[in-house]
């Protein structure tokens, strides 16, 4: 294929991807909106106010960073995870495969939709959040990057659940019994720093950790992990989950069997 039919087989997946959420408004982009609104709500304003200030910055403004990364990671996810499988399900992925579409244009068509409909909702919890608190750009790049990056790698990790996913209950086992808890125990809610020093290193092998501080540092310019070390770890998840994703695609597990 000539790098017009590329562009335009990548463009015409993403476009599909884009609006296959956004017809379904109500169902993709209101529900996590209200969510975290209940959410500023609840911890922010009402538990916020007793517990005073965590990190040095008012309660509110402190787990703000980490709601909107939580909507970014689950939507990122949720996206490509459901709509891959609903491919495979009315095998309308049979089109993709005989097609001379190359499998790195239908993953990255897959993962870009995923991705975009994570950052719409980061975006719209952000817009939210400002009703509430107010929020100072420490690092515009460190916030732009570690966003983009998060919601590369948990699509990827949607496109892989998807692929072996063998019914509609498979697609929601890790979201709720993998996501959700990494996520809470992942510095939303709480700096690690309060926590005793052998928990601290338990804490530290939670991949989400990382990106809630980072992102967090972009923000507030405070963060209880290294930031050099986070981007080197999601940067090589990300390489590990693309390639494994592109062997799964080329030899055709989970799809063709």
């Amino acid at each position: 294929m000539s790098n017009k039919q590329l562009f335009i087989a990548f463009w015409t997946l993403l476009v599909k991807e884009v609006r296959r959420f956004t017809r379904i408004w109500g169902q993709t982009l209101l529900p996590p909106a209200i969510t975290m609104t209940l959410y500023f709500i609840i911890f922010g304003n009402l538990i916020g106010s007793r517990i005073g200030e965590m990190g040095g910055f008012d309660y509110m403004q402190f787990i703000v960073p980490g709601l909107i990364m939580m909507s970014v990671i689950i939507n990122s996810y949720s996206n490509v995870v459901s709509s891959f499988y609903s491919t495979k399900y009315q095998r309308h992925i049979e089109e993709l495969l005989v097609s001379p579409t190359p499998n790195w244009i239908i993953l990255a068509g897959y993962v870009l939709g995923g991705s975009v409909r994570g950052l719409l909702v980061g975006l719209i919890v952000t817009t939210l959040s400002l009703f509430f608190t107010d929020l100072h750009i420490h690092n515009i790049w460190v916030i732009i990057s570690i966003v983009f990056l998060t919601a590369v790698l948990f699509s990827l990790g949607g496109f892989i659940n998807a692929i072996f996913a063998n019914s509609f209950d498979h697609i929601s086992i890790i979201p709720t019994f993998v996501l959700t808890p990494l996520t809470y125990l992942g510095g939303v809610f709480y700096s690690i720093n309060l926590l005793p020093e052998f928990w601290q290193g338990v804490s530290q092998l939670n991949p989400i950790l990382y990106i809630v501080n980072t992102f967090r540092y972009g923000i507030l310019g405070v963060s209880d992990i290294n930031i050099g070390l986070a981007y080197a770890m999601i940067i090589g998840v990300i390489v590990v989950l693309f390639s494994y994703s592109m062997y799964l695609l080329n030899t055709g597990k989970g799809i063709r069997q």
